[in-house]
């Protein structure tokens, strides 16, 4: 099998302790390719020291997560400017916009999004959107700043049909399909019964939303097979079939 996880943060201090034995045990079980999201100014050299160790594995992307725009956002907005201006990246992300458990900043969040997203059009780059409970504001943003060559995915998509229509409708954007359709009270297979499989990509999040059978424990880029293995039994494919199309899914993504 040929799996790729479009979204995990194998970089960060959760993995100290066994980094190298993770990822050698997701390759193993066939995930070729790994795409790292940056958080932010901190996280930029553990990002980069794990893209450094597997070249031809783990894919840094840079951004600005929504949950650390705060009153410095312009200073971390310049770093991510920086770091564009002296290499290349797979994509913009993680960016969007984030409602759970902080309003206080929302309208330095939709300025760095929308920021971000003009920096992802510079570079002819796909942008790994993060969004919760805010949908219709971010949408509103992206479609907005949406043109032919905008393309990305909404990272961990959990939403309606109705919302998985929306961003179908964009054109050239991708719905990231995590742990969270392995839950008991998920009502994202109904979700996903409705939408043909080229709209989708397949991601861990790890270390958090861990997949059942191991949901509260540490999530890994392994077990992206657990994932796998339900949209095939949602889809009524086999999970080759679910790997190989996802797969390809997530090429046209990132591919530039």
């Amino acid at each position: 099998m040929n799996l790729t996880d479009t979204h995990t943060h194998l970089f960060s201090e959760e993995f100290d302790s066994d980094r190298t034995e993770i990822i050698l045990r997701a390759i193993s079980a066939g995930v070729k390719k790994f795409f790292l999201p940056n958080i932010d100014s901190t996280s930029i050299p553990a990002l980069l020291a794990l893209e450094k160790q597997f070249p031809e594995n783990c894919f840094a992307m840079m951004g600005l997560h929504p949950c650390s725009v705060n009153e410095k956002h312009e200073e971390e907005l310049r770093v991510v400017e920086e770091w564009f201006r002296k290499r290349k990246f797979s994509a913009v992300g993680e960016i969007g916009m984030d409602y759970q458990w902080d309003k206080t900043f929302i309208s330095q969040q939709k300025d760095a999004f929308a920021r971000q997203i003009d920096l992802a059009k510079e570079y002819s780059l796909p942008i790994i959107i993060h969004q919760r409970e805010c949908f219709d504001d971010l949408f509103e943003i992206v479609q907005s700043k949406n043109e032919k060559s905008l393309k990305g995915i909404f990272h961990c998509f959990t939403g309606t049909l109705e919302q998985a229509n929306k961003i179908i409708s964009l054109g050239g954007f991708k719905m990231g399909i995590g742990g969270a359709v392995t839950y008991k009270k998920a009502e994202l297979p109904e979700v996903l019964k409705q939408i043909d499989m080229k709209h989708i990509v397949l991601e861990t999040d790890s270390p958090y939303l861990t997949p059942a059978p191991h949901r509260g424990k540490r999530n890994e880029s392994s077990y992206i097979t657990f994932v796998a293995q339900k949209v095939a039994e949602i889809k009524e494919i086999s999970v080759e079939e679910v790997a190989e199309i996802t797969t390809k899914n997530a090429e046209k993504i990132f591919s530039h």
